[in-house]
């Protein structure tokens, strides 16, 4: 009798311990890729505050970052933009900002924002292409700023979603010439969209600025960094939550993977000072790629912050790589 109350006390208490243990791990599914959630953690203004300390802050970056600040808001008073939008297959309606080139064109790009980011982030960029006479089309991903959605893609989700732009664009010009131009996650989702068995063949160019190699690492390395937990085991049970909750999984979004299967010519870009992604990331997908590829690693230059630290040398390395694979 005895026997049998032990093991009900005990299978109350494993099952009390799964219970919180699927609670804990629903919570940091949450933090981390639901930014409805991380609103009311503040999450955000953490993960801002953690990434401008993790910034190199010197003299020449915040210079430089200031004029283009104040050279794009001028940009943005004259140029002509409209704000389009696309729904997705399972529902969610995406958002996105148009530049029309200024004279007739067939060159289009497709800027992709990071991770907790907005398409205002890459508004320099899109200046900066417009000055080369792109047409240029800058949207919010999946579930950040003003685009709908459940759950941060990590790449994944994104580079499904992304293929509605890319038919938006071939829709206004079928015979364009499309380049990807992404920052960290934004470049990982250009890297697996050019990996894709589907993808266009309109599909030019990719530039990859700050990626990473794999999202579950990522998440794991991340995990550990904001809540100082292993990621064994919780990184898995956070893969599967996922599965659960958003329909994917982590594992899928594998740049690494994706270039190796792409043919597209790739400018790979770091910054050798990131703390948030490490340059050592892109070596590896440097050298995992299978089609043709270039490799600019700027020195001092922290997470996404190449553009700033050597802009000449940026925009330079970007000009020749297109006039290699662009026409006109």
């Amino acid at each position: 009798m005895r026997k049998g109350k032990r093991i009900r006390a005990a299978a109350i208490c494993l099952t009390a311990l799964f219970a919180v243990y699927t609670v804990f791990v629903y919570f940091l599914v949450s933090a981390c890729l639901v930014p409805s959630f991380m609103d009311r953690l503040n999450a955000f203004e953490d993960i801002t505050r953690k990434c401008y300390a993790e910034q190199v802050q010197t003299s020449d970056i915040q210079e430089n970052q200031s004029r283009f600040l104040s050279d794009t808001a001028k940009w943005l008073e004259t140029v002509d933009r409209k704000k389009i939008a696309a729904r997705t297959a399972d529902g969610y309606t995406l958002v996105a900002a148009e530049f029309p080139a200024v004279s007739e064109s067939d060159k289009w790009v497709l800027l992709l924002h990071g991770y907790t980011g907005w398409k205002e982030e890459m508004y320099q960029f899109a200046y900066w292409y417009s000055e080369q006479g792109f047409h240029v089309l800058v949207p919010d991903l999946r579930c950040q700023g003003e685009s709908e959605g459940d759950f941060i893609g990590m790449g994944w989700t994104d580079h499904y979603d992304c293929e509605l732009w890319i038919d938006y664009i071939l829709m206004q010009t079928p015979e364009a010439q499309i380049v990807l131009h992404g920052q960290s996650m934004g470049a990982a989702t250009a890297l697996i969209m050019a990996g894709s068995p589907e993808v266009s063949g309109q599909i030019m160019a990719v530039v990859s600025d700050s990626a990473y190699t794999e999202a579950y690492e990522m998440f794991g390395d991340k995990i550990t960094e904001w809540f100082h937990l292993p990621a064994a085991p919780f990184v898995d049970s956070a893969c599967l939550m996922l599965r659960l909750r958003g329909g994917y999984n982590l594992k899928d979004a594998s740049p690494l993977s994706a270039v190796a299967k792409s043919r597209i010519p790739t400018l790979f870009i770091h910054g050798d000072q990131d703390r948030m992604i490490d340059v050592g990331m892109s070596y590896e997908l440097f050298e995992a790629a299978s089609g043709e590829k270039e490799l600019f690693i700027v020195e001092g230059a922290g997470h996404a912050q190449a553009q700033d630290k050597d802009p000449e040398e940026y925009y330079g390395q970007i000009d020749a790589f297109l006039k290699r694979y662009l026409q006109g």
